[in-house]
């Protein structure tokens, strides 16, 4: 697929993208090719092809599930400008 240079004026256009006039024809050929990739790319048959979620088969490192801090919440409660019944008192922000 070949875009002309009004089809790339537009697309910038309702893109809010501003390009130099000297750039367009080479946006036009940029685009034009990548648009042929991707024709190309959707003519390939990929039925075969096992779904996959990274191309070399690794596992994941998971950390260890542990706690690493103590419990500071009675700490940052004595802290706090207002508490209630456990809980922090904020000033209201939405009407």
């Amino acid at each position: 697929m070949s875009l002309s240079t009004n089809e790339v004026i537009q697309i910038a256009h309702l893109a809010r993208l501003g390009i130099d006039p000297q750039d367009i024809d080479s946006y036009a050929k940029d685009l034009s090719g990548i648009l042929d990739l991707m024709t190309q790319m959707s003519e390939l048959k990929t039925s075969d092809v096992e779904p996959m979620a990274h191309p070399m088969d690794q596992v994941q490192r998971l950390r260890i599930d542990a706690v690493t801090e103590s419990n500071n919440r009675e700490k940052f409660m004595t802290i706090a400008p207002q508490v209630e019944d456990g809980l922090y008192l904020v000033p209201k922000v939405i009407e």
